[in-house]
């Protein structure tokens, strides 16, 4: 009876494991070799783009269910490049991002929708330099073999996140107007 017993709760421990793998697998990675975080502004009226060479995300999408689906991302600062390294020392210190006391930026989305075959409407908190604002934007999705590939825009306000302090606070230089644009790829 004992043997019966230890093989019974063999089968199920076998059982209960091998139902937990495909939700392991099921878990998205994000392919950063194929994503990009960027950032299209104009200064002096003419259009800029920029990115960010360092960021993750974790995205829990439901196809079936997107109203469940849950995703966070987290920029680090430092990693902003204009192709320029004097630039790209500029744009850390306190009058922009203040990256020595701000170092990341991050966006948590509290709701996604369905709005139409592979978009999405999705709401969220973005957080850059201590300032969080509410925001909306609409993203497209779409499988691709196991990949699952996320596209969108979230046009912004830079000064409603202290982006410019001082003198830069003037628009006449940098406009106020700033595209975060992503294309995030993600594999399981």
């Amino acid at each position: 009876m004992n043997i019966f017993k230890n093989t019974k709760q063999l089968l199920v421990s076998a059982t209960v494991i091998a139902m937990a793998i495909p939700a392991f697998a099921a878990i998205s990675r994000l392919d950063s070799g194929k994503s990009t975080v960027g950032i299209i502004f104009k200064q002096m009226n003419v259009p800029v783009d920029a990115k960010f060479k360092k960021f993750s995300a974790v995205i829990d999408y439901n196809a079936g269910k997107p109203e469940t689906s849950k995703a966070s991302v987290e920029i680090d600062l430092a990693s902003f490049d204009l192709g320029d390294p004097e630039y790209n020392k500029e744009v850390l210190k306190k009058e922009w991002f203040n990256a020595a006391q701000f170092p990341k930026a991050s966006f948590v989305a509290t709701s996604m929708k369905m709005s139409g075959t592979g978009k999405l409407d999705v709401n969220g908190t973005l957080t850059i330099k201590g300032k969080s604002a509410n925001v909306s934007f609409p993203m497209s999705v779409k499988q691709e073999g196991t990949n699952q590939i996320f596209d969108g825009s979230l046009p912004i306000k830079r000064l409603a996140f202290n982006i410019g302090e001082g003198e830069w606070k003037d628009t006449s230089m940098v406009a106020d107007e700033v595209t975060i644009k992503f294309h995030v790829v993600t594999t399981q």
